[in-house]
């Protein structure tokens, strides 16, 4: 077959941790869902790693794993967030990559990224070859195998980009047409002619020819289906969308590959079901032999280059103006807010270039006081990234160290290094390309400059902040006035020290019952002395404790006294711990102030015992700050419950009445109706379902035609429903929980409830494969139990719209 098909997709998101904690924290824009990696990886990541194949009534007959028979790349930084946080789908995309070897001749379908998509054109030859060595080394670590090619963010390239790429053996990588200036034929007497993007045959690889006798391959994916794929509506149909790129290629007797790049978000994310729509295609394309289905490393071992490329240097997929998207108001924006400017991008530019500069300085002035070769050094830091245990990180500083290390030193040292990390991750594309310098992605960056000048300052004495506020307080905002007032606003509570770790851990001690040694996010504190007191309302903890840092090694005794006053009002404060002596006469004063009830004189004397050094809920992590809130605010939540269940019920008749003369109900009442029925309806799928009570409840909804919650109660009974189908694992031949969910689901079917039965489909898919047959022959033979077995699974299958095998 001379015909062949590759989809690319480029899967990433942005680094959205907190770079003092090391944890993405609570993002209320991404609701239901903890934060956007969660809620991307529900719609996208996950469904991706077993996607369903429909026939034509719409009923699922396959579950595939797109990535092993597409070419993929996934941002490490991303990967090392669903290694921690989601290792089912991260177990699923590096078992794709071994199974696409099997397929694809020994050839796996993942590429590796740059590390954290920083746009390499503007970047330092220096931090070139860290970004593309880290992304190589992080690839290595996780997919077992060398990486054949390297996505380039934003596809931003540059002959020095492509120069480290060769550099590190990377064979190959992809471009947007409009990136290839001139190409000629190879052997002499071909000329090397101008192209332009429509004139470019992006069907055959092309060899890069490099200024250091070293070359590349280059693939051009086709531009109009890729843009069809990503903003129009190509998706719609997996058919059509097979048919499409098929219709590309010409049965010219050549080996021709049609192949299209796109965000790997499009296919589930930005377009529901894309996932499908990709799985259906490809099924499609192989069931009806219309073109074989392979990757680049196999495509391009079976068909070496016969055309030499040259690039349009600084160029990039996303921006028509090159790479000015990333560095000034050229216009090119997401089109959300026509009427903003960019104008901050140039300052910002300016401002992260002005400090890593700086960094480099104080890198380089105390790298060498305890490193061998800093830059090797910093190289080789990923392999500390990716496993920072004890072992690890003193193996590290020992291979590159001259001598010895105080522990005083070995910290100096990873924070060195980790001022470094920041200062890189600074640098990620994504806080240029979107329309305010107030935006979380921008807000991100500034996060990691926030946290490299901080390490800064520690270790060299620079502080490096008013400087940096300066420069930016040069962007003009559309949301802020300018740059400083949005990182005043946005960074100051993200910033943690050991003392803030410390007085959080003081604060939430009040609320749950820590162990001797407890983790919080990349910080470990070991309490030494604890005591707590209550009187009424009133709430006192004191003690020592010994807060440390995963990350840098750092650590402090600490000090620490906190008093609730009840609801939201907590005062306490932190020191460093000098004296047990001392830590007694603290305590003493105020837990003598505490008997008596003298509230004035507590706050007084942690005042002055803490010299002011005081903290509120304030200081508390986002995630923490949420839940203690919560706690505080239970009691209230529960008289508010039982006002509205209070108006509800004593005027129900009233209500009926209205309802019967055909008055329309005040709406004071109807808000008390729907307040109670869609809290009582999530309150039905807390533990066994109570199926009269869910249709009573649904029966009431309809009465007063109130407005149910549909996001938040699909999300209980999607989590509900998966649950109980993950739980048929161990015993799948209990009918029991079959009808209950088949009920459940007849009983909500009418309503417009979108519910995510993606695992309980995934289960119910894989106990029709490996039981149903079984079942069905017992049944067959006379078995009662098998047989009933079988009509409540099948039914079951209709309303998971999910067929049976047969």
């Amino acid at each position: 077959m001379k015909k062949y098909v590759c989809i690319h997709g480029h899967f990433y998101q942005p680094p959205r941790e907190n770079p003092w904690l090391e944890e993405v924290e609570l993002q209320d824009s991404a609701y239901p869902y903890h934060d956007w990696n969660e809620r991307i990886t529900a719609e996208c990541y996950e469904p991706n790693t077993a996607s369903r194949i429909l026939d034509h009534d719409l009923r699922i007959i396959d579950i595939v794993n797109n990535y092993s028979r597409i070419s993929f790349n996934f941002g490490p930084t991303l990967l090392n967030w669903l290694e921690r946080s989601s290792p089912d789908v991260y177990r699923a995309v590096i078992e794709a990559d071994r199974i696409s070897r099997e397929r694809f001749s020994g050839h796996g379908s993942a590429m590796a990224q740059v590390y954290n998509h920083m746009i390499m054109p503007l970047a330092s030859r220096r931090d070139m070859y860290t970004q593309a060595l880290w992304g190589i080394r992080d690839f290595k670590k996780r997919f077992g195998r060398d990486p054949e090619g390297m996505w380039l963010p934003e596809t931003a390239v540059s002959t020095d980009t492509l120069e480290v790429l060769a550099e590190l053996g990377i064979l190959f990588t992809i471009l947007s047409p409009s990136q290839a200036k001139r190409i000629k034929k190879m052997g002499k007497g071909h000329r090397w002619h101008d192209v332009e993007e429509k004139a470019l045959d992006t069907t055959v690889p092309y060899l890069c020819p490099l200024p250091s006798g070293r070359t590349i391959t280059i693939f051009f994916y086709n531009g109009g289906v890729s843009r069809e794929v990503a903003f129009g509506g190509l998706l719609t149909n997996g058919e059509n969308f097979a048919r499409r790129l098929v219709g590309v290629l010409h049965g010219d007797g050549l080996a021709r590959l049609v192949h299209i790049a796109t965000d790997g978000e499009t296919y589930g994310h930005h377009h529901r079901y894309g996932d499908m729509a990709l799985a259906y295609c490809l099924y499609y394309i192989e069931s009806m032999e219309l073109a074989a289905i392979t990757n680049y490393g196999e495509f391009l071992a079976s068909h070496p280059p016969e055309h030499m490329v040259e690039i349009r240097e600084n160029t990039s997929w996303s921006c028509v103006h090159g790479i000015e998207r990333w560095r000034s108001d050229c216009g090119c924006n997401s089109g959300r807010h026509p009427e903003w400017h960019q104008a901050w991008r140039g300052p910002l530019r300016e401002a992260v270039d002005w400090l890593g500069e700086r960094l480099k300085e104080v890198y380089e002035e105390e790298g060498p006081k305890t490193l061998r070769d800093i830059y090797e050094a910093r190289n080789d830091y990923i392999d500390v990234i990716l496993d920072r245990s004890r072992e690890n990180v003193e193996n590290f500083l020992a291979s590159h160290s001259p001598r010895e290390l105080s522990q005083e030193e070995k910290v100096r040292t990873l924070k060195l290094l980790e001022m470094q990390r920041n200062g890189m991750l600074s640098y990620t594309s994504c806080g240029w390309f979107f329309d305010d310098i107030s935006g979380i992605e921008t807000v991100q960056i500034m996060r990691y400059a926030a946290r490299a000048m901080q390490l800064a300052l520690e270790v060299s004495g620079q502080d490096l902040e008013p400087r940096f506020l300066e420069m930016l307080e040069k962007a003009p905002g559309n949301v802020f006035e300018n740059g400083k007032k949005a990182y005043e606003t946005s960074i100051p509570p993200s910033k943690v020290d050991l003392k803030r770790v410390g007085a959080h851990y003081a604060m939430s001690s009040l609320f749950e019952s820590y162990s001797e040694s407890t983790d919080i996010h990349c910080y470990r504190a070991e309490s030494e002395l604890r005591e707590n007191f209550t009187s009424g309302r009133l709430r006192l903890s004191m003690g020592v404790v010994r807060i440390s840092s995963r990350i840098t090694r750092e650590e402090e005794r600490l000090s620490f006294a906190v008093l609730h006053l009840g609801d939201q009002n907590i005062n306490g404060g932190v020191r460093a711990f000098d004296t047990m002596e001392n830590h007694e006469e603290m305590a003493g004063a105020v837990k003598s102030a505490f008997d008596k009830g003298d509230v004035p004189e507590i706050i007084r004397l942690l005042d002055r015992y803490f010299d002011g050094r005081t903290f509120s809920v304030w200081h508390l992590f986002k995630d923490e700050q949420r839940r203690i809130l919560d706690e505080l605010l239970r009691l209230t939540y529960e008289s508010i419950d039982a006002s509205y269940r209070s108006i509800y019920e004593n005027n129900y008749t009233i209500m009926n009445f209205f309802r019967w003369l055909q008055i329309p109900v005040p709406r004071a009442l109807l808000i008390a109706a729907e307040h109670i029925i869609n809290m009582d309806l999530m309150r039905v799928f807390k533990d066994h379902v109570d199926i009269e009570r869910l249709e009573a409840l649904i029966r009431e909804a309809e009465k007063w035609s109130v407005e149910l919650d549909s996001d938040t109660i699909g999300f209980v009974v999607s989590r509900w429903v998966n649950s109980a189908m993950e739980g048929l694992k161990e015993g799948p031949e209990d009918t029991a929980v079959f009808e209950k969910i088949t009920e459940i689901l007849r009983i909500l079917k009418p309503l417009s409830i979108k519910l995510n039965l993606w695992k309980a489909q995934n289960v119910y898919f894989s106990l029709g494969k490996s039981l149903y047959a079984a079942m069905r022959k017992r049944a067959d033979e006379g078995d009662e139990p098998a047989r009933r077995w079988v009509d409540v699974f099948t039914k079951l299958g209709y309303y998971m719209d999910v067929k049976v095998a047969v």
